[in-house]
């Protein structure tokens, strides 16, 4: 019974050790430069002593996560520091590591503005720069391992890679204001596993502190392959992996974000055997084709024939026309033959303006010249210069129209009838600018058969009405460029 109490003691004593110096925070390493001095008993030294002694002090808050900034003083003088505790240290270890720090700082790196020092369990960092939320990773410090993994070192390496962006992964996935920290632990071979930390400053947004950790997972192939354990520590991010447990699996159970759900995918439906071996289809496979292919080729025949109806409705109901009219269908009769030859002058040759793909084309004299003298295409010109081209709308209709897109139509009329036929944009240019009002429309210049009702060449142009409560005057140049298309940044 004796034997048994001192085994159990041993026991607890040998655990008692390894939790210990898990929790020892070892130096690792330290750079000062010395491109930015202060004097000794200076303003800023004065400052950075309040700013160390702070630090220290808060280390042992709960509310912290094992983190902490703050600047004390005012330019030139101002200095900025933090720590950052190891994600699964207590609260006791963490203001250990950060004491120690903070007194090892003012020895190793006497008079220098810009410090920073690693240990095992914590990084102090101290700036006459604001860096805070700053993804900083330089300086750099890799430590590595000198021994080599002796068996199968390429799967080690890809298991390594592997393992590291998926703790990477977890570690930016938290909640805003909770730990980036990680840890993973794999099976690489029987009694042997792949122990994997990352973490980063909680400062950092989510994906600064991912571009962080993919840079130093980025550069293990290069400097650590085949090599059992390595560290890359950045100012803002570090990562580590061991074939060793090194970190405290108890602290991090309750506080390591869980891993993503895995993605649940339906098994594929067992096919049936026959009574001779041979596979044969199961019903429910047989009718989940059958039955929308068959829905399907029902509709498709009730659709043909209602249109087939339709179109045979729509061709009895055109009577045939005596003029020998070749239109033949109720839907493109705009205009009855009547009021078309009363507009062109019975297709008089003085109208004609060309011929096109599908004949003759002429002017209609009714658009062109109105009983007052004035034309509709001369009034619509005229509108437009006066800045007042709502003149054209039919009062009645009210408030029940965009301005601005009314003001872009009569802009892009006036480009179809220039003079020029080079001037007038093209079927596909047109679609455009009535679709994107990112689209620069070119000034329209005078249209052909507009009657000349003003002196002078040129007229000014103003600003045209807008949806906006107020409209402000601009003037306006030729824009030699047909479209111009804007992104926004």
């Amino acid at each position: 019974m004796k034997s048994l109490n001192f085994f159990i003691a041993l026991l607890s004593l040998l655990s008692l050790a390894t939790i210990t110096k898990s929790q020892d925070p070892s130096y690792l390493y330290h750079v000062c430069s010395n491109e930015t001095t202060y004097t000794r008993n200076s303003t800023y030294q004065a400052n950075l002593n309040l700013l160390l002694s702070s630090l220290v002090s808060n280390a042992t808050r709960n509310n912290l996560n094992g983190f902490y900034n703050s600047s004390i003083g005012l330019d030139p003088d101002d200095v900025y520091g933090l720590f950052l505790c190891r994600g699964d240290v207590s609260k006791n270890a963490c203001h250990n590591c950060v004491a120690l720090a903070a007194e090892e700082a003012i020895q190793r790196c006497p008079v220098e503005k810009v410090v920073i020092l690693w240990y095992d369990l914590c990084l102090l960092r101290y700036s006459n720069r604001a860096f805070f939320s700053t993804m900083d990773q330089d300086p750099g410090v890799t430590l590595v391992n000198t021994q080599n993994i002796a068996d199968e070192p390429e799967r080690f390496n890809r298991l390594v890679a592997t393992t590291m962006n998926d703790t990477a992964t977890r570690a930016t996935s938290v909640p805003s204001g909770a730990k980036k920290f990680a840890v993973k632990e794999v099976s690489f071979k029987e009694f042997q596993n792949l122990y994997s930390l990352v973490q980063c400053t909680p400062d950092l947004s989510s994906s600064d502190c991912n571009r962080c950790l993919r840079i130093a997972i980025s550069t293990l192939p290069s400097c650590c392959s085949q090599k059992p354990g390595a560290r890359v520590l950045y100012p803002s991010c570090n990562i580590r992996y061991e074939i060793y447990e090194f970190y405290n699996k108890t602290a991090v159970a309750a506080e390591s974000p869980p891993p993503p759900p895995p993605e649940i995918r339906a098994p594929p439906p067992s096919p049936v055997s026959g009574s001779k071996g041979k596979v044969r289809v199961s019903t429910v496979v047989i009718i989940a084709i059958v039955v929308p292919v068959g829905v399907s080729i029902a509709l498709f025949c009730l659709g043909f024939c209602f249109l087939r109806r339709r179109g045979r409705k729509n061709r009895d109901s055109v009577k045939e026309n005596d003029d020998g009219d070749e239109i033949s269908t109720v839907e493109s009769l705009q205009f009855d033959l009547s009021s078309i030859e009363a507009a062109t002058n019975n297709f008089s040759p003085d109208n004609k303006l060309g011929e096109g793909g599908f004949g003759e084309v002429y002017k209609n004299s009714s658009f062109y010249q109105s009983d007052n003298g004035m034309d509709l295409l001369s009034y619509a010109w005229k509108q437009w210069t006066n800045g007042t081209a709502l003149e054209l709308m039919d009062a009645t209709l009210g408030d029940s129209y965009s301005r601005n897109e009314i003001t872009r139509c009569l802009h892009i009329a006036l480009l179809c009838v220039q003079e020029d036929p080079k001037n007038r944009p093209t079927l596909t240019t047109i679609v455009l600018m009535l679709t994107s009002f990112s689209v620069t429309l070119p000034l329209p210049r005078k249209p052909a058969y507009c009657v000349q009702s003003r002196t002078g060449s040129s007229l000014p142009i103003r600003g045209l009405e807008s949806d906006r409560s107020t409209s402000t005057s601009k003037s306006l140049s030729v824009n030699d460029m047909s479209i111009t298309e804007l992104y926004p940044r």
